[in-house]
């Protein structure tokens, strides 16, 4: 029994191409320095000492930037080049991280981390795209699966190494090695990874489903939303979530970043084996996308069922599940409907989906915290998850209208 599931856990990597391993390592390396992002509320309340109304504008600033930077980084792509976009994308991040530790008034840390974020999430379209240029089209979910593994296990070790180092020395530490991290990611990548010659590609001007534009593909609009909203409730994890575990129930940062590395760890162990599985046994990934939904949904009624502190972990289990089951397939989604030549523009709106939904997220959380409680913010997310399942069947009844699809 072990070494049939040793043997299917190693069956689950076979085939990727070593490109996408090099992608896997460097995304790591990033990822295990982003230890700021878990502890940013925390820093804004206690050593800035921003109220939750500025908090949360701060964290608009931070959406808004990842919007622009999204619509940038598609736009950028398709004219020069995944490579490129990549590159200097995590360059710069990485001296305007370091910069950060230096702002310390409202308005010039909104105003810093806009700028921050603006060239930061150039690099997720082009990360994207780059997905299909290094891997085999019946490798894109599985590749994709792979780099979220190393986000997520690079994720395990930074928040419980940033709790730590908060702890013994203080928050400016966080920024260096953030910054220090993406420098030294991309010089690793410049290094190990061939850059693919870029040619603009021919636009086709009608794809396969008889879709014309972007703007006329109603299931793609429709699959947004759902994006959307499913960004909208996740993204709660990282924004009023710690505030919860230290107001509630009294957790300090090393605690924090157990539980926050608790989710990482679980992927790592786990995704790679579940996506594989799934693809071999030919599932209905609507369906797997709408019960992630539902478990987002639970993740956050849960919370109000029980003042046990367990719960924090029956939550973290429920939300980390969605998160294996729902990420990998919207993604491929997205990668899947984008016709030649467009993948930049589809990946881009991808993107910006959760770039809207962190401009909304983070201040409404906030206000609804600060205004009826914890308790009412977490039936709002249960509320919203369970939207995103409506516009899931909704999404599912139009593709069925579609010749060949679904």
């Amino acid at each position: 029994m072990v070494k049939k599931a040793v043997n299917s856990y190693h069956d689950s990597f076979k085939g990727l191409s070593k490109e996408v391993w090099w992608l896997a390592l460097i995304t790591f390396i990033n990822r295990a320095g982003t230890m700021v992002l878990p502890f940013l509320s925390l820093y804004l309340t206690e050593d800035l000492n921003l109220t939750l109304a500025q908090v949360g504008w701060v964290m608009t600033s931070f959406g808004l930037g990842s919007l622009l930077g999204s619509w940038l980084g598609g736009k950028l792509t398709d004219k020069v080049g995944f490579y490129n976009v990549m590159f200097w994308s995590l360059l710069i991040t990485g001296f305007m991280f370091i910069g950060l530790q230096y702002v310390s008034t409202f308005f010039g840390f909104a105003i810093g981390i806009f700028l921050t974020m603006t060239v930061a999430d150039t690099f997720r379209p082009a990360m994207f795209v780059s997905l299909k240029a290094y891997s085999k089209p019946e490798n894109q979910t599985r590749s994709l699966t792979l780099i979220r593994l190393a986000i997520n296990l690079g994720f395990s070790f930074g928040p419980f190494l940033g709790g730590i180092i908060i702890t013994s020395l203080s928050y400016s530490g966080l920024f260096w090695i953030d910054g220090i991290t993406c420098i030294s990611a991309i010089l690793l990548m410049k290094v190990v990874l061939k850059q693919k010659e870029f040619r603009p590609k021919k636009i086709e001007s009608i794809t396969e489903n008889g879709v014309t534009s972007i703007f006329k593909d109603k299931p793609y609009w429709i699959f947004l939303a759902v994006v959307f909203l499913m960004g909208f409730v996740f993204l709660q994890l990282f924004t009023t979530m710690p505030l919860y575990y230290k107001e509630v129930h009294a957790l300090n940062e090393v605690e924090i970043g157990l539980i926050m590395a608790l989710n990482g760890f679980l992927i790592f162990v786990f995704e790679m084996p579940l996506i594989h599985y799934i693809e071999k046994q030919l599932l209905d990934k609507f369906k797997i996308i709408s019960w992630s939904l539902v478990l987002f949904a639970l993740s956050f009624i849960v919370l109000n069922v029980s003042a046990w502190v367990g719960i924090l972990i029956v939550s973290m289990l429920f939300i980390t599940l969605g998160e294996m089951l729902a990420f990998p397939f919207t993604n491929n989604f997205a990668m899947n409907r984008a016709p030649s030549g467009k993948e930049g523009l589809y990946l881009a709106s991808y993107s910006m989906a959760f770039s809207f939904a962190h401009i909304f997220s983070a201040k409404t959380g906030m206000e609804m915290i600060a205004r009826f409680g914890f308790e009412f913010n977490w039936y709002l997310m249960g509320g919203l998850g369970f939207l995103a399942v409506v516009l899931m069947w909704w999404l599912r009844v139009t593709l069925k209208t579609q010749k060949g699809e679904v």
